[in-house]
């Protein structure tokens, strides 16, 4: 195609006017032409988009046929065009009783057509997303209007950005596992989405992992001395030097694969039994195998957090690492000790996902509706909402992770008395608030926890090659 074949393009003039008011306003600098920071600009306020620059690069790429590496209307007009064109098979096919509208058990067929199985309230959520006259129903405007700007007019790239643009919305993202299509699953790209989770722990983990041991200290010992955030970590500088900042990180970062691997492994199986020979699963059963599944992984890794707590609490040159600390543990104290602390953590599970979750969606959808004309909050909103959301579900569990610290640490004579004993005597002589020691640090490595997270997430799945 040639710019002189995009100006003989035929367009009514309401899709001429409809192109120029989308062209000025991604031409940001107003000087005629599309360049690829623009595109970028543009792109990185579509939530599900990935690998945002290259795919500007590859869309300029596309539209750019006088190779001027900028885009003139004329070929933007053609490049839209041709897009709007895929766009509309793609929603042909969606459309299958031919109506001229898609609805939610449409969506559905859609989603099982490429190996989602979704029920019809989730369906009518990802419709939601998109209609704008409350019809519970898209017409092929509403369509264009979403996807116009997106990258790819592939029918299945197009349905994995709608539903990762919901993802949230749809309520699972904070407790169940991924869910991948059959063509992910054939081609391996689960794999990768995994390992760029795993990226994103580890580093998120080390980067943190300071404030993570003056947590843990302040837990345990901070009945016993005075001690706040500053004056801890100089404690812990002197008395290990700054390398001890880190002691028990290794743990930490290690459990990350099996912890994955199992909960993953596990929420695949719950949900084939709770699907049964039913069609669907509903989004409350996948919260609810998510859960389990999450218990599931934490009961098989357990083991590993104990000693994680022991390394965090421990004099230098108590443990020469991960496995002697864990074999001195099962020879001095039998094998139960691994689990010690165990009963507090599985009932901290299901109240923080629910809140975190509860709270996330909340925040999330006040913001939407005081903002009727945005179709996404964006990103630093969603960092936004992921932080208060973690707060608010921390501070209702944060007591049973208390009491879960010190039963692993097995620092007292009280800790070793059992779960239900040993909060009754921090209460009784520590105080209420005496639950809460440790809360500030754990507070203070949210937000770059879950900053840290979202970045090193969406640049290793760059580097993995997942679109």
């Amino acid at each position: 195609m040639s710019a002189n074949t995009a100006e003989a393009t035929t367009l009514s003039d309401v899709d001429r006017k409809r192109f120029e008011e989308l062209f000025q306003k991604l031409d940001v600098n107003k000087d005629g032409k599309i360049e690829a920071k623009e595109l970028s600009v543009a792109l990185r306020n579509l939530k599900g988009v990935k690998d945002v620059d290259k795919q500007a690069k590859a869309m300029l790429s596309r539209a750019d046929t006088d190779a001027s590496a900028e885009i003139s209307f004329a070929e933007f007009v053609e490049y839209m065009h041709e897009h709007e064109r895929k766009l509309k098979l793609a929603f042909s096919d969606l459309d299958r009783n031919k109506d001229g509208t898609i609805d939610p058990s449409e969506v559905k067929e859609a989603m099982l057509r490429l190996g989602l199985s979704i029920d019809i309230s989730e369906a009518e959520k990802l419709t939601q997303r998109i209609d704008r006259d409350g019809s519970l129903s898209l017409d092929w405007t509403e369509w264009r209007n979403f996807f116009q700007l997106y990258p790819s007019g592939e029918l299945e790239d197009i349905v994995s950005y709608w539903r990762q643009s919901l993802m949230i919305d749809i309520g699972e993202q904070l407790t169940v596992p991924p869910e991948f299509t059959q063509k992910e699953r054939t081609t391996g790209m689960w794999w990768r989405h995994l390992v760029a989770g795993g990226a994103a722990g580890v580093v998120s983990r080390t980067g943190t992992a300071p404030l993570d041991r003056l947590k843990v200290m302040l837990q345990v010992h901070g009945s016993h001395t005075k001690m706040g955030i500053v004056d801890g970590m100089k404690k812990m500088i002197a008395e290990g030097g700054v390398k001890s900042l880190w002691r028990g990180n290794g743990t930490n970062i290690i459990k990350i694969a099996p912890e994955s691997a199992a909960k993953f492994g596990a929420y695949e199986q719950l949900k084939k039994l709770i699907k049964g020979d039913k069609k669907e699963i509903t989004v409350a059963e996948r919260f609810a195998a998510g859960s389990m599944a999450g218990a599931a992984a934490q009961t098989a890794i357990y083991p590993m957090e104990v000693i994680k707590t022991r390394l965090a609490v421990m004099k230098t040159g108590q443990y020469k690492g991960m496995l002697d600390c864990g074999l001195k543990i099962f020879q001095r104290e039998g094998p139960k000790a691994l689990y010690r602390g165990y009963l507090p953590n599985i009932l901290g599970i299901i109240p923080y996902a629910g809140i975190d979750l509860t709270i996330y969606e909340t925040i999330k959808n006040w913001y939407m509706k005081q903002n009727p004309t945005k179709q996404d909050p964006g990103v630093f909103v969603l960092l936004g909402c992921g932080t208060v959301s973690s707060t608010c579900g921390q501070l209702t569990s944060y007591p049973l992770a208390l009491v879960r610290t010190r039963l692993q640490a097995a620092a007292t004579d009280d800790a070793k008395k059992g779960f239900v004993s040993l909060a009754k005597n921090i209460v009784k002589r520590e105080g209420f608030f005496g639950l809460y020691r440790g809360l500030a640090p754990n507070f203070l490595k949210v937000l770059p926890a879950v900053s840290i997270s979202y970045v090193v997430y969406e640049r290793s799945k760059s580097k993995l090659g997942i679109k």
